[in-house]
């Protein structure tokens, strides 16, 4: 039943924006559509700015960032030749600061990888390079774009990132940048795999006894009043199910995060509640 209301305030919404943008071309349109989704601003406004630059509804994206090789306006334009020679139709490119951003709508040969190494050229090589997640609709686009400039920004903290780099690489920098897309992957896929639907799962205890002796399996095994070989199993069985080893120093790092990411969600939740 809220259907056709949303229709109509998409409608006027897109009519607000049209009369607001009278006289504007493309280039001052898709930078304005731009700073907003950098600037985390992603409602029904924003949604209109993207339809006027060709954007259906309901789309995947992803973004892409790093330091332009010969200016922006050579990089933006070799962005969307890739794009488009990859059978690509939707691409919005801004910059922010040095930074040179390419949102770009997922479909066919037009992923993450393939893209990236299409557009990689146009990047200068001597730095960062970074891909974004996998987002949906307006506010997906905000934060796979937020997510690769907090990625870009969280490099100088990370020993040797690789080229190009993944923005969930570097999840806790920026969950400590306050970036929300962070925190809420390290709570959903990270925490929330650890604690397990069954209150007697073993798992988030084991790894978080783990972490805090250091990585030592003899003492997280006394600690617990277990074999090592079960911590063993059960930190594999963590591995499994994350996709994090806590027995490597910087993937332990990430779990560290996600847990007292979570447990400070659940704490607030549970308050919430009272």
């Amino acid at each position: 039943m809220w259907a056709k209301p949303r229709r109509r305030h998409a409608r006027a919404a897109d009519g607000d924006v049209l009369a607001l943008l009278q006289g504007r071309g493309d280039g001052q349109i898709e930078s304005l559509a731009f700073e907003c989704l950098a600037d985390g601003v992603a409602d029904e406004r924003v949604m209109s700015l993207l339809r006027v630059l060709g954007w259906r509804d309901g789309f995947d994206c992803f973004a892409i960032a790093g330091t332009p090789e010969n200016g922006f306006a050579a990089t933006r334009d070799g962005i969307r030749a890739a794009v488009s020679d990859l059978g690509g139709d939707a691409c919005l490119v801004g910059l922010r600061g040095s930074a040179c951003v390419a949102l770009i709508a997922l479909r066919d040969a037009v992923t993450p990888e393939v893209t990236c190494t299409a557009v990689s050229p146009l990047y200068a090589d001597d730095a960062p390079l970074c891909i974004g997640p996998v987002r949906q609709d307006v506010e997906g686009a905000s934060r796979t774009v937020v997510a690769v400039l907090s990625a870009l920004a969280a490099v100088p903290a990370v020993a040797s990132p690789p080229r190009p780099m993944r923005a969930d690489d570097v999840l806790p920098e920026r969950a400590l940048l306050g970036d929300q897309d962070a925190r809420d992957e390290l709570y959903a896929s990270v925490y929330l795999s650890l604690r397990g639907e069954n209150a007697d799962d073993p798992t988030l205890g084991t790894v978080t006894a783990f972490l805090r002796s250091g990585g030592s399996l003899e003492t997280t095994a006394k600690e617990l009043n277990v074999h090592p070989n079960t911590v063993r199993y059960r930190l594999k069985r963590a591995t499994e199910t994350t996709g994090w080893d806590a027995t490597d120093s910087r993937e332990a790092y990430v779990l560290q995060t996600a847990i007292a990411v979570g447990l400070m969600r659940d704490a607030f939740e549970a308050g919430q509640k009272r």
